[in-house]
């Protein structure tokens, strides 16, 4: 059976090398990850939250999950000096953003709440990558 390009031996989604697809191309996800994985299927769900309701002043961080996705790129796999690598022994995948409601902000943080219940529901270990931090407090309340 031929491997999948986005998977180790093990199944586990991989990071996409920069051989395979140059590092400014294909669609941006965290760290080049497949974004092809159901949360039943995942140790760990990567998600974003674009949103900047709570801020008072100056908009924009609702652009911050792309930022930080654009940027991982250049994450490696692995770690040379401690040799920590995550992805062959986790099964870790970018399951893309929450659909907030740009003009509201209570059903926004329902939104992102019923997203990450949902997530822990399958026993997932979660990383939000976020711009605003109004949502904090409401993720910490779902962890409870």
């Amino acid at each position: 059976m031929p491997v999948d390009p986005d998977t180790n031996e093990s199944g586990n989604p991989q990071p996409l090398g920069g051989n395979d697809m140059p590092r400014f191309g294909g669609i941006t996800t965290f760290m080049r990850l497949p974004n092809r994985s159901e949360p039943a299927d995942l140790d760990v769900g990567i998600f974003g939250v674009p949103f900047d309701l709570g801020t008072s002043n100056r908009p924009g961080a609702r652009f911050g999950p792309r930022g930080i996705r654009e940027e991982s790129v250049m994450i490696r796999p692995y770690n040379m000096a401690t040799r920590a690598a995550p992805f062959d022994s986790l099964r870790i995948d970018d399951l893309g953003d929450v659909a907030t409601n740009a003009f509201d902000k209570d059903d926004s943080i329902a939104r992102i709440e019923a997203f990450a219940d949902n997530l822990l529901a399958h026993g997932l270990t979660t990383v939000a990558i976020v711009g605003d931090h109004t949502i904090c407090f409401d993720l910490l309340r779902v962890l409870k």
